[in-house]
């Protein structure tokens, strides 16, 4: 077992159905508004989300280190930290550090100031950026070598090898490349987020002049270069492809690098070191002011380019010198650098990930369609519909498949001449999709076509701007959602004409409409054709698309106004049952718990009585196990081959269990700032179905993180040390095909 640290800090009724308002919040999108502390509950209470979220991407890292896991998919958990941080720093830390600049930090929940915050954040990165680089250069990397995977210097290659490379660089490399000057005539370049450099020293023979320049390693070319046993060169675009023979990689900046001379002819070589540079990347759009959304997000996508650096990473032989001209140029501070080992940049080693190397990686899976949605001989004209029409279906991705499932919906849909009207809410999907391309049929085919696009979904702006306007060229009417508030809820509606008149079919959701990301990211999905759920969709598209500011929704709950308040009601209610002896207790699968009022909610609960089981995989501010606040409470965290990124919701309510799937997280965005939906699952089965997957999360027999008091996350893998836990995915994985058998 390991510690993880993560410095700790500081209902009846029926509320769905009840009147909801829809307006954009006043409180500034950065800053958190916090309620005066209630007098009856410690101060400490809650664990800081930053430090949480490390602690999160730790276990990550726990992954890599694990002898357990196949070598290559060590290889990856390794990418996925890198990455992960990545965006740690562009949004977090650089968030922390503008509020600062600004004057508008605010102590968190925890009571740390946001000065004292950013100095934890980087101390605690600096000790994770140092043990994933060793768990890569003493761990990962050696094992790779014995089965035949050499990631190696350029140095180390031999002659024939290098030259196959001085080859490759010339013809493939050299044309793209541009080294940047720096004297007085040329001032410091600007440095990209996340671009790797090569920082060059030079020196005039004639003069003997010392000079400086700097090259940027292009993000167009593959990160690392392939040379296979005969000595043959070649770029990585596509690792599944290589053969399985022993080859040896190289980082493409180490290449660059040792043909120098070709970028500065006449000039002397003196050192070249590596550096990488990590920016604010943050999008601010104040689209009450803009007078359209679309032009304001592409103003600040170029605007997001020059965001100020908050990281510099640069390699531990880097000579003080340099060191100091970065710093300055950048107008980083001394505690914003991390010395590592190179390579720089270990975001590259998805490409060995990828590698055609069965036994080296995760058992090969392939999702199933639902036995609902399975094939069945009729009279009739073989659909989804049908289908539908049988039942409610509750799909679990990536177990459930979702081309035979989702995709194939809303595909059959475009083509169904039966079919009058589709809505949809996008905000994330592929630049291929095959959701896109089924609407834009639908439109071309005269059916009426809404979707509502999020273009302020964090890092893929450009690409919903792109695919935005060529739903617009094909004639689909594309909303933006309301002003302030993001459009976040999973949503499909789907009006067809059949004999016994107009039949809304739908599809709420926990995960995004992206067909590549809904084969790695565990997800559930409601398909059904009920006449409440319609009806709440309707209203909802209408409220987004229109003007509608009140509803009344039946199996819907809808934030920003309507999810904290209900959830919180039916937390309570729990726990006015345990206070009259009753069984009472709330079992909640989210990726992140944050906000103060509900885990306020929770304690109380706890107080009462209430068993409370939380399965939260990322960001997680509740202190559970604390004797007199929260001994009620368990949470564990569960990561594997999968993302898990469901959200369910179920509370015991005297016996007649109540249960909820859906978008929301228990964040502050989420439930201020987004528009979030969560619906009530009515089948019994279907029902049972969840609750006994967050029961097999929160089991012992189950490998997984549990989270102390203390603010410290224990994995635990084996039993005395001796046999391995079973995995919660794995055991999907094996159990799907008889379910589906069984018809459950």
């Amino acid at each position: 077992m390991t510690k993880t640290p993560s410095t700790p800090s500081p209902a009846t009724g029926d509320p769905v159905d009840s009147e909801e308002t829809f307006a954009v919040p006043t409180v500034n999108a950065d800053l958190d508004e916090h309620e005066p502390e209630p007098e009856d509950l410690p101060d400490d209470r809650f664990l800081d989300r930053e430090l949480s979220w490390l602690a999160f991407n730790e276990r990550v890292l726990e992954l890599a280190e694990d002898e357990g896991t196949p070598l290559l998919e060590r290889a990856r958990y390794l990418a996925i930290f890198a990455s992960n941080l990545d965006e740690f720093f562009m949004v977090r830390v650089a968030g922390l550090k503008r509020r600062i600049a600004a004057g508008f930090a605010v102590p968190s929940s925890t009571g740390i100031s946001a000065t004292r915050l950013v100095e934890m954040l980087t101390d605690r990165a600096h000790v994770l950026m140092d043990r994933h680089a060793a768990v890569f250069q003493d761990h990962v990397a050696p094992a790779l070598s014995e089965q035949g995977i050499w990631l190696v210097r350029h140095d180390d290659l031999g002659s024939s090898e290098q030259e196959r490379l001085r080859k490759l660089f010339r013809s493939d490399i050299f044309p793209v490349l541009t080294p940047l000057a720096v004297d007085p005539a040329h001032p410091f370049p600007y440095i990209s987020g996340l671009s790797l450099n090569l920082a060059v020293e030079l020196r005039d023979p004639d003069s003997g002049k010392d000079l400086f320049a700097r090259v940027k390693v292009p993000e167009t070319l593959p990160r690392f270069l392939s040379v296979d046993s005969e000595g043959h060169a070649a770029q990585v675009t596509d690792a599944s492809a290589l053969d399985d023979e022993p080859r040896s990689f190289v980082p493409l900046e180490d290449v660059i690098a040792a043909h120098l001379d070709y970028l500065f002819p006449g000039m002397e070589v003196v050192s070249h070191y590596t550096f990488r540079v990590t920016r604010n990347e943050d999008v601010e759009v104040e689209e009450d002011d803009a007078e359209n959304i679309l032009k304001a997000m592409e103003k600040e996508l170029l605007r997001r380019r020059f965001g100020p650096a908050v990281r510099l990473e640069v390699v531990t032989n880097l000579p003080t010198s340099i060191k100091e001209r970065l710093v300055r140029e950048l107008g980083v501070t001394d505690h914003d650098v991390f010395e590592l080992d190179a390579p720089l940049d270990l975001t590259g080693l998805t490409v060995i990930a990828d590698l055609d190397r069965p036994r080296l990686q995760f058992p090969a899976f392939r999702p199933t369609t639902h036995h609902q949605l399975a094939p069945v001989e009729t009279a009739d004209e073989q659909n989804i519909f049908q289908a539908i029409r049988r039942g409610d279906v509750l799909l679990h991705h990536p177990y459930d498949s979702f081309s035979t499932s989702v995709q194939a919906f809303l595909a059959q849909a475009a083509v169904d001449p039966r079919v009058l009207a589709i809505k949809q809410t996008l905000y994330r999907t592929s630049g291929d999709s095959p959701i896109v391309d089924s609407l834009i049929e639908a439109a071309r085919n005269g059916k009426q076509v809404v979707a509502l696009v999020e273009i302020k979904a964090r890092f893929d702006e450009q690409r919903n701007i792109s695919w935005a306007r060529k739903l617009e060229q094909a004639g689909v009417h594309v909303v933006y959602g309301l002003v302030g508030l993001k459009t976040h809820c999973k949503l499909s509606l789907v009006v067809r004409q059949e004999e016994s008149g107009l039949v809304r079919y739908c599809h709420v959701g926990t995960g995004n409409y992206h067909p590549k990301t809904a084969r790695l990211y565990e997800d559930y999905g409601l398909l059904t054709n009920n006449p409440q759920v319609g009806s709440d969709l309707t209203k909802l598209f209408n409220q987004l698309s229109g003007y509608a500011p009140k509803a009344k929704f039946r199996r819907l709950i809808v934030a920003p106004t309507g999810v904290r308040k209900s959830l919180i009601e039916r937390i309570n209610a729990e726990a006015e049952n345990a206070r009259n002896g009753k069984e009472a207790w709330v079992k909640i699968k989210v990726n992140s718990i944050v906000d103060e009022k509900t885990i306020d909610a929770l304690y109380r609960a706890s107080e009462a009585g209430v068993t409370v089981e939380l399965v939260v995989r990322g960001i997680c501010a509740v202190r559970p196990g604390v004797p007199g606040l929260s001994e009620n409470i368990r949470v564990r965290s569960v990561l594997g081959r999968f993302l898990e990124h469901s959200r369910v919701y179920a509370f015991c309510n005297d016996g007649e269990p109540d249960v909820f799937i859906g978008s929301a997280d228990l964040m502050h965005r989420n439930l201020d700032r987004r528009i979030e939906a969560l619906i009530s699952i009515e089948d019994d089965q279907q029902r049972a179905n969840l609750i006994e997957n967050i029961d097999m999360a929160m089991s012992p027999e189950f490998s997984g993180w549990e989270l102390g008091e203390d603010g410290l996350w224990t994995r635990t893998t084996a039993q005395e040390d001796t046999e391995r836990l079973k995995d919660v995915q794995e055991t999907y994985i094996r159990r799907q095909p008889k379910r589906r058998a069984k018809g459950k």
